[in-house]
């Protein structure tokens, strides 16, 4: 197998001394990915679960606590993306090379009540390239599932540099939900995420609080695959640009770990955030799990299901009773995979429960609760008849490209980020639909800005765990999904792509204007928060946008003159006068 950019196993680690490069010694249809001695291979049930540790918000200094314009809290925080090591497989002191927010993988979760504002400054301390293949490591952090301006937004192209930082404001005005952040690098965001810049961030609301389990019970589970190379360290293949498949779960970083619960109903956050894989997650007991929440927050009304699909960036919670079982009793959650993966060994495992017999607070009126009804939300409401347009995608693999109706962001690129897909009206609710009639993979689509409501795969009805808020949809091998959404609140240009990150980085994305376009736009995603050196005191802001902001509240600032800025239309390293940009930086040699 030949060494390419894309094709590759990380043998040295990330921005370690001593990387190195290597190829796969285990082909992928083997009962391994991974190049690890049998003896150091991780095993299922062998690791404690862990959670990551919720952020602390700053001192907000001389900055406004509320904002003066609508009167609503605002909390700051500050994560820091650095290269560090992680104990993810079982022998001591064998570490893994990883990137991550705060140097963590998953990231630290931010915790947050609806109604509360948040700036969160990003600091990008990654060394200047990536060990694998030698990209220039810059970021744009993407909160997925926020209603966020469009400078805000984590456009991919709006990167930040090693050295810089660049503060993004959340309005949290949206329903409770499980949403995550995590890198969004044009081009890079596979391998930028798969080597750790990713974390969990809760939204909670009243209605939320009152009928779902809390804090210790309100469980956060960040699930992904990997494989790993001799020494340890991560290994990357990505299948001729299909994808990557790893040998081994993690749960909250931690292979197949075990867990210990109480005889009570536990909340579960699924997040899947690998960059390739689906999963079919489905309990031992084939009891079933009761769906409550998608990606968009709390469902109308609670699904009971045996299993379910669960493609990448996809959240779903779900609750599990745990008082029918017997002290001592293991469950298992298992993987019954879906078409198209590469499974291994193992992969048909994903955690364990441990039951145990301690006593259960009965003044909780959680503990047992499994409710019926849950909460209503706008989208949920829109009606088919509603729609004013319906628009539709054809997702394909062309002359070796991923693409949306022929079109890639390189073509974005080259028309100075002014090609859109579709331009829609403030306000207008329209049916969009996604054709995947293209051979063996199936695509996870995800719409930035809104949620959406599915109304159905192939004349079909939607799945039962489905019928909820989504803001990424599964567009399986020869399924049409049609998808009903209503456009705002905010206007700007935003982001559609594929989140197997494999297709996304080549070169599954495009883009759509909501409203009519601006010359100058106030809330251009490319110079509207640029980013600025790292250490550079954050100012006082003006105030935040509400929900629907005006010029006024969002107007732009000058753009920073630095040359290793986040890019503007003058120093922008990722466009090009044509297609073909030089966004993808050769290794060191070629």
């Amino acid at each position: 197998m030949a060494v390419s950019r894309r094709n590759v196993l990380l043998l040295g680690g990330l921005g370690v001394a001593g990387a190195a490069l290597g190829v796969p010694t285990t082909a992928v249809n083997a009962k391994s990915a991974s190049a690890l001695a049998d003896s150091l291979m991780p095993r299922p049930f062998q690791t404690a679960f862990t959670q990551s540790p919720v952020l602390g918000a700053e001192d907000p200094g001389s900055r406004p606590t509320v904002d003066p314009v609508d009167g609503k809290p605002i909390k700051y925080y500050r994560v820091e993306e650095r290269a560090a090591s992680a104990q993810i497989l079982p022998k001591a002191g064998l570490l893994t090379p990883i990137l991550g927010y705060n140097g963590i993988f998953p990231g630290p979760t931010i915790d947050v009540y609806q109604g509360t504002k948040v700036e969160l400054t990003v600091v990008n301390k990654l060394p200047r390239q990536h060990a694998l293949d030698g990209h220039s490591l810059d970021t744009s952090t993407h909160l997925h599932g926020s209603a966020s301006l469009p400078q805000y937004d984590g456009y991919a192209s709006d990167i930040t540099r090693p050295g810089f930082q660049k503060t993004y404001k959340y309005p949290n005005f949206q329903g409770a939900r499980t949403l995550w952040y995590h890198d969004h690098g044009v081009h890079h965001t596979a391998l930028n995420a798969y080597s750790g810049l990713a974390g969990q961030y809760h939204m909670h609301d009243a209605t939320s609080e009152r009928l779902l389990p809390r804090g210790k019970y309100d469980v956060a589970l960040t699930v992904s695959d990997a494989m790993f190379a001799a020494n340890g360290s991560l290994g990357y293949e990505d299948n001729s640009q299909s994808g990557l498949w790893g040998d081994v779960v993690l749960v909250n970083g931690k292979p197949w770990p075990v867990m210990k619960v109480q005889k009570r109903v536990y909340r579960f956050r699924f997040l899947n955030c690998s960059i390739s894989r689906s999963f079919r997650p489905r309990l031992s007991t084939g009891d079933p799990l009761v769906m409550v929440a998608t990606d968009g927050g709390l469902m109308p009304t609670a699904q009971a299901v045996r299993e379910y699909r669960h493609a990448s960036a996809e959240r779903y919670e779900f609750l599990i009773d745990f008082s029918k079982y017997r002290t001592g009793q293991r469950v298992e959650l298992q993987n019954l995979s879906n078409d198209n993966n590469v499974d291994y060994d193992f992969t048909d495992k994903i955690l364990a429960f441990d039951v145990v017999g301690d006593a259960v607070d009965t003044s909780d009126p959680t503990w047992n609760r499994i409710p019926t009804t849950l909460a209503g939300s706008e989208v949920m409401d829109l009606q088919e008849s509603q729609a004013t347009r319906t628009r539709r995608f054809r997702v394909e693999r062309s002359n070796g490209m991923w693409t949306i109706d022929g079109v890639t962001w390189e073509d974005v690129i080259a028309s100075n980020y002014r090609k859109v897909a579709a331009e829609v009206e403030l306000g207008a609710t329209e049916i969009w639909e996604f054709e995947n009639s293209s051979g063996g993979w199936f695509h996870p689509m995800h719409i930035h800005l809104v949620d959406f409501k599915i109304l159905g795969r192939n004349g079909r009805a939607p799945f039962a765990y489905e019928l909820g808020p989504k803001d990424t949809a599964y567009v399986g091998e020869n399924e049409t999904v049609r998808l009903l959404m209503k456009f705002g609140p905010h206007t700007g240009r935003y982001m559609v792509h594929c989140h197997n990150l494999v297709h996304e980085d080549h070169d599954m994305m495009v883009q759509y204007q909501v409203g009519e376009s601006q010359d100058p736009d106030p809330n251009d995603p490319m110079t509207a928060a640029p980013a600025v050196p790292a250490g550079t005191a954050v100012p006082a802001p003006a105030p935040s946008p509400t929900p629907t902001p005006s010029p006024s509240e969002t107007a732009s600032p000058s753009p920073s003159t630095s040359p290793a800025a986040s890019p503007s239309p003058s120093t922008s390293p990722t466009k090009n006068s044509g297609k073909g940009s030089q966004t993808r930086e050769p290794r060191p040699g070629k």
